[in-house]
C-alpha cells in the first residue's frame, strides 16, 4: 500500500512537471517566433522635383543652380526588405532638367559674365532605372505592420540613364536634339567622338518614413546623381571651326548663340546687357555689340564653350512617395 501511494505521489509531481515544463516551452517557442522579423515588399509612387549641376548651373552658385531652374520628376519603385536595418530597392524616375545661361545670370551682378555672353540653353528628359540598396537609421519591428511609427534611411546605388538634350528653334517653334548636330565637332576628324546618350550613374541619397497605417507609408527623400558625362547640357569643350557647319546651318544655330539679339526662351532683348559685357570685359563702347562681340575673340573657334571639361554633369531628385505594403502571400479560395 505505501509503495503504491508513493508511486501515485511520483507520478502525479512528474506529471506536473512535465505539463509546466510543456506550458514553459510553448510560451518560449511563441515568444521567439514573436521576436522573428518577417521580410516584407512594398511598392511605390513618387514626384517631386529635378535640379541639374553643370556648365549652366555651377556650384559656385549652389542656392541659384538648385532654384532657379528647378523642373519636375515622377517615378515608381518596387522595395524588399530582408531585415530591420537592410532593403534593397528598383526604381524607374521620369524627369526633366533644364539650363539657360540667361536666366541664371541676368541679374545686375552677373549679366556682364561670359556665361550672359554665352547665351546656351537646353532641356533634357531623362529616364533612369537604378538598383539601390537602403540602411534603416531606425530599425523595424517584427513584421511590416508592427513597423515604428517614424523612421529614416541611407541609400545608394547604381542607375543607367538614358537622356538627350535639346535646344528650342524659334523659327518653327521646335526643341531640337543637339546630339545629332555635333554642337562641339563631334564626329569630325581631329574633334571627339559624338558622346552616349545612356549614362551610368552612382545615385546617393537620405529618406524619412511616416506611417499612416498598416498598410501605408509616406516618404520624403533627397537623391543625388552622380554621373559620369559632361553632356547631359550638350556642352563640354571648346567651339567648332564654324566651317565644319558650312552644310548645316541649324548646328552653326545652336553651336553657336552668342550673337542671338535675345535670349531665346524668354524673347529678351540683350543689347544693353551686352554692351555692359564688352564695357566691363574688353573696355569698348559700341552701340552695336551684336557686331563687335565677334570681333574680341569671344566665342571664337577653340576657345572654351563649357566652364571645366574636368567637371561632369550632375543632378538631384526630391521626391514623395506613397508606399504600399505587399501581402506577404495571396491565399486561393478552396476548390468545391
Amino acid at each position: 500500500m505505501r509503495i503504491n501511494f508513493e508511486l501515485r505521489r511520483l507520478s502525479g509531481a512528474l506529471t506536473l512537471i512535465l505539463t509546466f515544463g510543456l506550458l514553459l516551452t510553448n510560451r518560449n517557442v511563441q515568444a521567439q517566433s514573436r521576436g522573428i522579423f518577417v521580410p516584407y515588399s512594398t511598392a511605390g509612387i513618387g514626384i517631386g522635383t529635378s535640379n541639374y549641376y553643370g556648365d549652366m548651373a555651377p556650384y559656385r552658385r549652389p542656392l541659384a543652380s538648385t532654384f532657379k531652374m528647378m523642373r519636375w520628376s515622377i517615378g515608381g519603385n518596387y522595395t524588399r526588405h530582408f531585415t530591420p536595418r537592410i532593403a534593397a530597392r528598383a526604381s524607374f524616375t521620369y524627369a526633366r532638367i533644364a539650363g539657360d545661361d540667361y536666366i541664371m545670370n541676368r541679374d545686375s551682378k552677373h549679366d556682364a559674365s561670359i556665361f550672359y555672353a554665352r547665351n546656351l540653353h537646353f532641356r533634357n528628359d531623362l529616364k533612369e532605372f537604378s538598383v539601390q540598396g537602403i540602411y534603416k537609421l531606425i530599425p523595424d519591428n517584427r513584421s511590416y505592420d508592427r513597423r515604428p511609427q517614424f523612421g529614416a534611411y541611407l541609400f545608394a546605388g547604381i542607375a543607367l540613364t538614358a537622356h538627350n538634350p535639346k535646344a528650342l528653334d524659334t523659327l518653327k517653334g521646335d526643341w531640337v536634339k543637339l546630339q545629332p548636330l555635333g554642337t562641339e565637332g563631334q564626329g569630325n576628324e581631329g574633334y571627339a567622338k559624338p558622346y552616349s546618350l545612356v549614362q551610368f550613374a552612382i545615385p546617393v541619397g537620405i529618406g524619412v518614413r511616416y506611417k499612416i497605417n498598416s498598410r501605408f507609408d509616406i516618404s520624403a527623400e533627397f537623391g543625388f546623381r552622380k554621373t559620369f558625362t559632361d553632356y547631359l547640357d550638350d556642352t563640354h569643350g571648346n567651339y567648332a571651326d564654324p566651317a565644319l557647319f558650312a552644310d548645316n546651318p541649324l548646328a552653326l544655330k545652336f553651336a553657336n548663340r552668342s550673337t542671338d539679339p535675345v535670349a531665346v526662351r524668354k524673347g529678351a532683348d540683350r543689347t544693353e546687357s551686352l554692351k555692359k559685357f564688352l564695357r566691363a570685359n574688353y573696355n569698348i563702347d559700341s552701340n552695336d555689340p551684336l557686331a563687335t562681340l565677334p570681333t574680341t575673340g569671344f566665342a571664337a573657334p577653340g576657345t572654351f564653350r563649357g566652364n571645366s571639361p574636368t567637371q561632369k554633369d550632375n543632378y538631384l531628385f526630391c521626391m514623395i512617395h506613397l508606399n504600399y505594403m505587399l501581402p506577404a502571400q495571396i491565399k486561393c479560395p478552396p476548390l468545391k
